[in-house]
């Protein structure tokens, strides 16, 4: 989760996320590196005294500062559509959660199961214990199982919301009567906190995301425990 005073990303626990990370970095250094070829132009145009006479009319010149920022965007481009295609892609998952956004918690349902749904609210400050995150914690936690893909089946009740969890590289709009499709794979056990993305409310910043990733026997005892209470 974010630290106080943090300016990178949370670390990542799906592989998606490392591919968004990846080229954060690799775009932010492109970035750099024109920014600094500018400023030292700039620095060297308004410090000298000298003119170059070949610089005032070339057309070499001109066809290099074409045809680098084209092949710059080329760079940038391709492995942006490729981690595209990837977060889109949703091969074979083993399972399916429903997501619905209301005014103001999250309710979700395990479509692979006959009966197995709850609802999630943020806990109140004052029922806070010890190690619990104000803003942050659920008092139900939707639990997944590590290293198996999961597939996100998001709508909404009511108005507009968005499920959110950074550390899994994962938003998608919750639109009502519109059920969106989005997939992750929780490459660690952890868990990973999101909140409500998108502004709905009074008390938009109330309704916090809590997943938990455990093993899949951790996962089997705890479907069957909430199959028992239900």
């Amino acid at each position: 989760m974010a630290h106080p005073s943090q300016l990178g990303f949370q670390d990542a626990a799906s592989p998606v996320m490392e591919e968004l990370l990846h080229f954060h970095d690799h775009a932010l250094m492109i970035v750099f590196l024109i920014s600094t070829l500018v400023l030292y132009i700039i620095v060297a145009m308004v410090t000298t005294k000298l003119t170059n006479k070949f610089i005032l009319d070339s057309q070499e010149i001109e066809i290099i500062w074409t045809v680098l920022p084209a092949l710059i965007l080329i760079l940038i481009a391709l492995p942006s559509l490729r981690i595209l295609y990837l977060m889109d892609e949703i091969n074979d998952p083993h399972l399916t959660i429903k997501a619905m956004g209301h005014q103001w918690y999250w309710s979700y349902e395990y479509t692979d199961y006959e009966d197995l749904g709850f609802d999630s609210y943020m806990i109140p400050t004052t029922d806070l214990t010890n190690g619990q995150f104000r803003l942050l914690d659920a008092d139900h936690r939707m639990v997944v199982p590590v290293q198996s893909p999961v597939r996100m089946l998001i709508s909404a009740e009511d108005v507009l919301h968005s499920w959110a969890v950074p550390s899994l590289g994962v938003k998608m709009d919750a639109v009502p009567g519109r059920l969106n499709q989005a997939a992750f794979l929780a490459s660690r056990p952890g868990v990973f906190y999101g909140q409500c993305s998108e502004i709905c409310g009074a008390n938009h910043s109330f309704m916090p995301i809590v997943v938990e990733a455990v093993p899949l026997e951790q996962f089997e005892t705890w479907s069957s425990l909430m199959l028992e209470d239900a």
